[in-house]
């Protein structure tokens, strides 16, 4: 079954509170989520909203999945483009590409932010902690 996820993490300075907004359709079934993930850097809150899209996609049943996001940085790291440098970001990349290899086959999108909009309200509601 194939799943697409789009995903954006939000931080409000840098470090600063941070948010991950994530949507997910699987299977005919749609299921979002905002969660406020404490303080952090941007690209701390892009990664863990990765996993939380990966993870959720994981728990509907992909066997496969095509994930869209508007961060460069954890995408090119994803695909093995760039090199995961900042000690910070290497547990969630690991965790990432786990989670990458237990559903199959990945396919991972940039898309601009304004194709994105969902996924980055709900990031930016969940670090102004007003995520349900």
């Amino acid at each position: 079954m194939h799943a697409t996820v789009w995903f954006d993490g939000a931080c409000l300075g840098n470090p600063g509170p941070m948010g991950l907004g994530v949507v997910v359709e699987c299977g005919g079934r749609r299921r979002t989520l905002a969660k406020p993930l404490g303080r952090g850097t941007n690209n701390i809150a892009e990664y863990e909203a990765v996993v939380a899209g990966l993870g959720l996609a994981l728990a509907m049943g992909a066997t496969s999945a095509t994930v869209h996001g508007d961060s460069q940085l954890v995408l090119r790291q994803l695909a093995g483009e760039y090199k995961v440098s900042a000690p910070a970001l290497r547990r969630l990349h690991a965790q990432a590409r786990a989670l990458m290899a237990e559903i199959g086959a990945v396919r991972l999108e940039w898309i601009p932010r304004a194709q994105n909009a969902e996924a980055d309200a709900l990031s930016k509601a969940a670090a102004e902690g007003r995520a349900s």
